[in-house]
């Protein structure tokens, strides 16, 4: 059993419930300022408050990141928004702006600080330096491998925790200090704006061929070369925990509740040992990813160019458990299904349940054949327990 730390990212309140629900330790999210991810997946400070308590209420951890590089012209809001953290109960802000880190700990010194990877933290020394700052925790640069992170550990202070990414998307500059984004598009990918032009579509122009474009195809036996792998690492868990890792962090604060969750339960089988590796890894496989790979981990990446760049998933998520009532569930239609189509039942902490969809209705009583609409309240008879907050699902292959 893998006793590290399980730690989940929430873009809103439906990610952070479905985190706490299948499985997390802790719970990161993006607040109103200086977070690294779009406005869409970050919470008001009411939010933040009920965040906090619904975290804390389940026994869990809260840390809100606020690790965009920051201009001079912000640094003045930052002393009264770390005392706003503190004061919700938040257990940790993280930071990689060295100008924000100091600003915090003055502000609010009982405020624990993790430095983010955007910091770049790769050696003991630099560890050292930040541990004489007052960070508890390092994110550790994406950059290194396991041998690499053994001897950071050997060399870094005893009390300092380390924290690594373990699965989700990585950037194409792998720790995010990129300024592709800034460059082509205006918007700056170390402030929480980057427009992805990694994942664009390209063409090659040769020299003496002006205005010849040859495309760059995804498909088979070519290559998307500029396209990251997402990594993952379930199979790697106690290598890493050997290593000195104690918190293990899944990337995807702009996923939705269902990649959360699925990702969550999948993980937390494996560090607990109720599932295989093998199980836990088919899994992961289902939900919408682009290839797998260990990153940096194991070293060089080696596969790296065989990368296609193109998303795949085997199941669809198709509705959210509301509630059973007379012997069916009622739900929250998500994704279109319809009756002869065989739905599977994610609960946390048990196998995953199939049974056939033999008849719907709507609240009103209606009959239907399938489900087309979106949010609709509908009703389906199933043979087995479930709870708010369970989810289903269709495998691609069950039509």
């Amino acid at each position: 059993m893998i006793q590290a730390e399980l730690l989940a990212p929430a873009g809103d309140m439906e990610s952070l419930s479905a985190a706490l629900r299948f499985g997390a330790d802790a719970v990161y999210v993006g607040g109103e300022t200086l977070q690294l991810r779009a406005g869409s997946a970050g919470f008001d400070r009411e939010a933040l408050a009920a965040a906090s308590e619904k975290v804390h209420g389940a026994g869990k951890r809260l840390y809100v990141a606020v690790n965009s590089l920051a201009k001079s012209r912000e640094i003045p809001a930052v002393p009264e928004y770390a005392r706003f953290l503190r004061d919700i109960g938040v257990d940790a802000v993280i930071v990689s702006d060295i100008g924000v880190l100091d600003t915090v700990k003055r502000a609010a010194p009982e405020l624990e600080i993790h430095l983010s990877t955007q910091a770049g933290c790769m050696n003991h020394a630099s560890a050292r330096v930040y541990h004489s700052m007052g960070v508890r925790r390092v994110v550790l640069a994406r950059e290194l491998s396991v041998p690499e992170i053994a001897e950071l550990r050997a060399g870094a202070p005893a009390d300092l925790e380390l924290e690594a990414f373990v699965h989700g998307a990585m950037c194409m500059a792998v720790s995010g200090r990129c300024i592709l984004s800034s460059f082509m598009a205006g918007r700056s990918g170390n402030r929480g704006e980057c427009a992805q032009p990694c994942r664009w579509s390209y063409a090659l122009m040769e020299e003496k061929r002006p205005g010849e474009y040859f495309p760059i195809g995804e498909e088979e036996g070519f290559t998307s070369i500029l396209s990251s792998h997402d990594l993952c690492c379930i199979g790697m868990l106690d290598e890493l925990e050997r290593a000195g890792v104690t918190s293990f962090k899944i990337e995807g604060r702009m996923k939705t509740a269902y990649y959360v969750a699925s990702v969550v339960r999948a993980y937390r089988a494996c560090m607990d040992g109720t599932d295989s590796v093998e199980a836990c890894r088919a899994e992961l496989e289902l939900v919408r990813h682009r290839p797998y790979s260990d990153g940096f981990y194991h070293g060089f990446l080696k596969d790296h160019h065989a990368n296609t760049g193109r998303y795949s998933q085997g199941a669809v998520f198709v509705a959210s458990v509301l509630g059973r009532e007379n012997g069916a569930l009622k739900v929250r239609q998500r994704n279109r299904f319809g009756v002869g189509q065989t739905l599977e039942l994610m609960s946390p902490g048990r196998e995953i349940r199939r049974f056939p969809v033999e008849s719907l209705r709507t609240a009103s009583g209606e009959s239907r054949e399938d489900a087309p609409h979106p949010n609709e309240i509908l009703y389906i008879p199933c043979p087995f327990e479930a709870a708010e907050g369970d989810l289903l699902r269709r495998r691609e292959n069950d039509g």
